[in-house]
This record gives structure tokens, C-alpha cells and sequence, in this order.
């Protein structure tokens, strides 16, 4: 990381908007990018909306497992609006021009959102690792009541630290170019842009990334550790394959979400990584969303026949 003095104050500008780059170095594929990111957008909305719906109105899907999972939905829409919408705007017109309180406000929502979707992943887990490993009470220990305080947690508990998190970036000074080298306003290209030594702020940021990233990826693992244990001490096949089933979805998920974001907020920064922060972006804000409907859904009978039944009414 450089950390370089604070310049004259002669040469601090107040910047009141960004230039949101995105993929103007492809400018002959802006028409197909839209078009593709459109199509994206459509299936993470009716895919989600859909596991959303029927997870409502099933009455197979009422167990706190499609509780969480009816949430999670809910969570991957709000998430990806945060992102693709201004996008689409951007490709679509060719300004990519973002005012300040308006690259604020999506870095806020942005964060608020990856740190819930990282704590409702950890409590999903937690419900697979007592539906597993402690059958006998899992109706007692997964009572209503409880699935709420644990949703409403997830969603609650990061908005006072994403909030000061965000203020304390853009009260920074900003002196550099105006342009960010991304499709969203992200923290290290907008950490890129601004003057003066930012050490306190990185470390605000790692400090920020291990509690909600590294912390629940860690329980996860924990949590499956144990429940593979489990899994394989059960006397039948069946019921191996039929615990993996209900397991593997939700893996992947964590792997796929859990290992582009640490890499993004966890590893050095470097003037040569905004590529490759650009693709892991990618995955943690738009495929994951749009895999996950696919995931849970073909890996699930349940949610099989409740979409059967939804679909032919």
C-alpha cells in the first residue's frame, strides 16, 4: 500500500462527482454488454422472485430452512438493484458521470447488503448444522420466533458500521482524477482516488472485512466440518446422499460469494489489480445472484414440486 503525505491544500479539489468508467476500454461491445446485463438482470429478478414466492405459498416450504432461503431471495434482489440498474444506465446512455452523495449511496447500500448476505449465509448454515447434527431439537431450538431475531439480525447489524464505514471514505479529500475504474463505486478504487495517507482507513476496512466476511466464512466451515462429520457416520446411503443434497447447495453458494469478495477486501492493494477487481465483482455481485435460484432450485425435490405446482397454476 503507498501512503503518501497530504498534499498542499492548493491542490486539493473538491471533486462533487465521478466518472464511473465501467467498460469504456471496450467501447465496440457497450451495445452487447447492455444487452447481456439486461438479460442478466431479468433472470436474477424472476428467478429469485420466483423462490421468493413459492417459498411463501407453499405449505411443503414452510420450515425455517425456506424461511432463510425465502429471505436470502429477497436479499440477492435488493443486492444486485444496488448495482446493475446504474450499470445499464451507463451503457445504455454513454454518461457516466455519478454525482458524490450518489456514489455514497450505492457504496453504503452495496456494503449494507454484502454484509447481510455474509451473516444470513452464516445463520443458514447454523440451521443445516442443527437440523443435522441435533435433530431431536431443531424444533425447539429453530422456533419462529428465533428465525426472525436471527433474519433481523442479519439485516440490522451491519447498517450503523457500512454507515460510518462510508462516511469516513468520503470525508476523505480527493484530489487525484475523477474517474473510477469500475462499474459500481467500490472502496478500493474510490480508496485510489483519494489524498493524503489512507493507512487508517485500509485498516478500517480489514478490520470491517474480517468481522463480516472472514468471521462468518470461518462458522460456516466450522459448522459443515461438523456436519460432514456427522454425515458420514450415518448408517445408510441414503441418508448420506440425502444430507449432502441439502448441504452441497448451500456450499457452493458460500464458496462462490465467500471467495471473490475476500479476495476484493482481503488481499494488497495494488495500482495493477483494478482488472481483476472488476471480475471478482462480477461474481460476487451479479453471477452469484444469478446461479443461486439455479442452485438451490435443481438441487432441491422440494423446491422442484413447489415450482411444478406454481408453474401449472
Amino acid at each position: 500500500m503507498n501512503h503518501q503525505e497530504k498534499p498542499p491544500e492548493e491542490n486539493v479539489t473538491e471533486l462533487m462527482a465521478f466518472i464511473l468508467l465501467g467498460f469504456a476500454d471496450m467501447p465496440h461491445l457497450q451495445w452487447f454488454l447492455f444487452g447481456l446485463f439486461l438479460t442478466i438482470y431479468i433472470i436474477i429478478l424472476m428467478s429469485n422472485g420466483t423462490i421468493f414466492l413459492i417459498t411463501k405459498m407453499d405449505p411443503a416450504l414452510q420450515s425455517p430452512m425456506y424461511f432463510f432461503l425465502a429471505n436470502f431471495s429477497f436479499l440477492e434482489i435488493c443486492y444486485v438493484s444496488a448495482t446493475l440498474p446504474r450499470m445499464l444506465m451507463n451503457l445504455g446512455t454513454q454518461r457516466r458521470i455519478i454525482s458524490l452523495v450518489a456514489c455514497a449511496t450505492q457504496m453504503c447500500f452495496v456494503l449494507m447488503f454484502g454484509g447481510t448476505e455474509c451473516l444470513l449465509l452464516a445463520v443458514m448454515a447454523y440451521d443445516r448444522y442443527v437440523a443435522i447434527c441435533n435433530p431431536l431439537n431443531y424444533p425447539l431450538v429453530m422456533k419462529h420466533r428465533v428465525c426472525i431475531q436471527l433474519v433481523t439480525g442479519s439485516w440490522t447489524i451491519g447498517i450503523p458500521v457500512m454507515i460510518g464505514q462510508t462516511y469516513q471514505i468520503f470525508s476523505l479529500p480527493f484530489c487525484r482524477s475523477n474517474q473510477i475504474n469500475h462499474f459500481y463505486c467500490d472502496i478500493p478504487p474510490i480508496l485510489k482516488l483519494a489524498c493524503g495517507d489512507t493507512f487508517v482507513n485500509e485498516m478500517l476496512v480489514y478490520i470491517v472485512s474480517v468481522l463480516f466476511v472472514m468471521v462468518p466464512f470461518l462458522l460456516i466451515l466450522g459448522s459443515y466440518s461438523k456436519v460432514i462429520s456427522i454425515i458420514l457416520k450415518l448408517p445408510s446411503a441414503t441418508g448420506q446422499a440425502k444430507a449432502f443434497s441439502t448441504c452441497s447447495s448451500h456450499l457452493m453458494v458460500v464458496v462462490l460469494f465467500f471467495g471473490s469478495a475476500i479476495i476484493t477486501y482481503l488481499r494488497p492493494n495494488t495500482r495493477d489489480s483494478e482488472g481483476t477487481d472488476k471480475v471478482l465483482s462480477l461474481f460476487y455481485t451479479i453471477l452469484t445472484p444469478m446461479f443461486n435460484p439455479m442452485i438451490y432450485s435443481l438441487r432441491n425435490k422440494d423446491v422442484i414440486i413447489a415450482l411444478r405446482k406454481f408453474l401449472c397454476k
